[in-house]
């Protein structure tokens, strides 16, 4: 049955962080070779996702690992969490040493039925400022589902995929890329919980895609869009290779799984100077 949850919009938190030597050489380590190039007091793209995270105690988390529901986001009583997708706006490119505020807020809660049953859509607005003043606005499109009433298998690879960047989808990619920002939903490092949410594998993190589209993106724009739209369409797996790929003419961006499929796609819309 649907849920009333609109006195949960607005509810809002802020959480400070700085930008410290070791995070962002953990955030070049783990994806240097996918990210565009920058000093080395400037932060790449996608760095925010690191930043000033939802820091629970292990007793305040939910089945799934993640933070438990009902403390910053309301009580869905949906079990399976997944990234639906979102925008990055970069006013201008985060720096080595500052100090980091990122005042959150719930913006906007639905439901609606589709072919897998009831969802629920939850949007989050994310302003991330420094001492210079506003340098990121986020919004993070949630969606809550039914759990899985059989297990889904592995998409068979179709053969050589076109794109321009290939990655592989390491356990040690999606541990290290959850450390990085915090992440504690098992559904990407935990491979007996994932089967019990009905996926065959691993998942990889939809801000994880979003980072790797946005710095192919920027590499080929020579500067961080200025605003950057993306949504995930199809689960993609850990254990399996995978293709971004990035059309200058269109500005679109794209992730491709090992059977042709497009697991998400984005869109730069504005370039920016970052």
């Amino acid at each position: 049955m649907e849920q009333n949850f609109e006195d949960w919009i607005g509810r809002s938190a802020t959480r400070l962080d700085v930008v410290t030597e070791r995070l962002l050489a953990e955030y070049r380590a783990t994806l240097s070779p996918y990210l565009f190039e920058t000093s080395e007091n400037i932060c790449p793209p996608g760095f925010h996702f690191g930043l000033a995270p939802a820091i629970s105690a292990l007793q305040a988390a939910g089945p799934d690992g993640a933070e438990r529901k009902g403390m910053f986001l309301p009580p869905i009583q949906l079990p399976r969490r997944m990234w639906a997708g979102g925008s990055i706006e970069t006013i201008r490119p985060l720096r080595l040493g500052q100090k980091v505020c990122r005042a959150s807020r719930i913006a906007d809660i639905g439901f609606k039925r589709g072919s897998s049953g009831e969802l629920c859509l939850v949007s989050l607005m994310h302003d991330i400022s420094d001492q210079d003043g506003m340098a990121i606005r986020e919004r993070q499109d949630l969606v809550f589902r039914e759990a899985a009433s059989m297990p889904s298998s592995l998409p068979a690879e179709s053969g050589p995929i076109e794109a321009e960047v290939m990655v592989d989808a390491s356990p040690l990619l999606l541990f290290r890329f959850s450390a990085f920002t915090f992440n504690g939903h098992r559904i990407h490092y935990d491979l007996a919980h994932a089967a019990e949410e009905g996926y065959p594998n691993l998942l990889v993190h939809g801000p994880l895609q979003a980072v790797l589209m946005l710095n192919l993106a920027a590499r080929r724009l020579n500067g961080t869009p200025g605003q950057f739209v993306y949504r995930c369409l199809a689960p993609l797996y850990g254990g399996t290779r995978f293709g971004v790929s990035f059309d200058r003419q269109a500005s679109r961006a794209r992730m491709i799984r090992g059977d042709g499929v497009t697991a998400a796609e984005g869109q730069a819309l504005s370039q920016g100077t970052g």
